[in-house]
C-alpha cells in the first residue's frame, strides 16, 4: 500500500476505509481471467483499500464454493506490500447449485459449517467479519442469529454481521446477540434508496452500513433520467465520473457509511477509491439527496 492512506471509517473496533471492494464480480458470471481478476484486488490495495467484501456462494459452478475466498486469499499472498491491515469479510446462507439461481440455507448447522469451511478457504485463525447473508423464510431468524454467537463465542469470527435484513430484524439480532452486530450490508444506490431506513438505523446504534451494488446503474448510459443527469453534472463541475459522485454522495449520509462497490477491473477499483476523498458543497449533495 502507498504512504497515503484513505479516510478510514469504522466496523466494530477496526478501522477501515472509507471505500471497500466488492470482489464478487471477480467471481460470477462474465468474471475475468485470474491474472486480470488478482490485479484487481492488488489495484485495491495499492488505492489504500483496507476492506474486501466477499461470500462463500461467489462462484458460477456447482464445485467451487469458496472461488472468490481462495482468489482474494491468493492476491493477498502475492502481494508485495503490508496486506496486514486488510478486513476481509465474508458471508454465508446463500447457496449456488451451479444453474445460474441463488437458493438459501440459513440453519445454524449450515452456517457453523459455512464459516467454518471460508474460515479454510481465506486460511485465517478467525475470521474477521462474517455476514449472515440473507433471512430464510424457512428457517426462523433467531436460528440463525443464534448461529452467529455459536460462532463468535467459539472464536471462529470476531465480528458478526447482517446482510439483506429490515430494521425489525437488525433491532431482533441486536437483542439476541446482546449488541454484539456490527454491521449491516444491505443493497443501496442513488437509484435503490429503499433502505434508507436501515441506513438510518444503523447510524443511530453505530453499526456499520455497507451499501453493496453502490452504483446503481449511474453513468452506465444517457438518458436514465434526471437523478442520473444529476449525478453526471456534478461530476462534470468536479471533473471526475459519476461513480465518483454516487459513492461520494453516499459516504456523506452517515459516518457510518461505507460502500462496497464491485469490480472486475483495476482501474474501476482505482476511480472509485477517489470517491473518499472527493468533497462536494451542501448544494450539490441537497440537489443529489432530493
Amino acid at each position: 500500500m502507498t504512504t497515503t492512506s484513505l479516510p478510514a471509517r469504522l466496523i466494530g473496533s477496526r478501522s477501515v476505509s472509507a471505500i471497500g471492494l466488492g470482489a464478487m464480480p471477480l467471481s460470477i458470471e462474465g468474471r475475468p481471467d485470474e491474472p486480470r481478476a488478482i490485479a484487481t484486488i492488488h489495484a485495491a490495495l495499492d488505492a489504500d483499500v483496507t476492506l474486501i467484501d466477499t461470500a462463500d456462494s461467489y462462484h458460477l459452478l456447482a464445485g467451487e464454493v469458496g472461488h472468490n475466498e481462495r482468489l482474494i486469499r491468493a492476491a493477498l499472498d502475492s502481494y508485495e506490500g503490508d496486506a496486514s491491515q486488510v478486513l476481509v469479510a465474508t458471508k454465508g446462507g446463500h447457496l449456488r447449485p451451479g444453474d445460474g439461481s441463488w437458493t438459501q440455507d440459513g440453519s445454524a448447522r449450515h452456517i457453523i459449517e459455512a464459516a467454518e469451511a471460508s474460515r479454510q478457504a481465506l486460511d485465517v485463525e478467525a475470521i474477521d467479519l462474517y455476514q449472515f447473508h440473507r433471512p430464510d423464510p424457512r428457517v426462523k431468524f433467531s436460528e440463525s442469529v443464534g448461529a452467529l454467537v455459536h460462532l463468535l463465542d467459539d472464536g471462529v469470527i470476531r465480528m458478526a454481521g447482517l446482510s439483506n435484513v429490515s430494521t425489525d430484524q437488525i433491532e431482533e439480532a441486536m437483542e439476541l446477540t446482546d449488541g454484539r452486530i456490527v454491521s449491516v450490508q444491505n443493497q443501496f444506490s442513488p437509484s435503490f434508496r429503499s433502505s434508507l431506513d436501515e441506513l438510518r438505523l444503523c447510524a443511530d446504534l453505530g453499526l456499520a452500513f455497507l451499501p453493496y451494488s453502490p452504483l446503481g446503474g449511474i453513468g452506465n448510459a444517457p438518458g436514465l433520467g434526471s437523478q442520473n443527469a444529476a449525478f453526471q453534472t456534478v461530476a462534470d463541475v468536479h471533473g471526475v465520473s459519476p461513480q465518483q459522485v454516487a459513492l461520494a454522495w453516499e459516504l456523506s449520509l452517515a459516518p457510518v457509511v461505507i460502500p462496497i462497490p464491485g469490480a472486475s477491473r483495476p482501474e474501476t477499483i482505482r476511480d472509485s477509491a477517489a470517491a473518499a476523498t472527493l468533497e462536494l458543497t451542501d448544494e450539490e449533495l441537497a440537489t443529489l439527496s432530493a
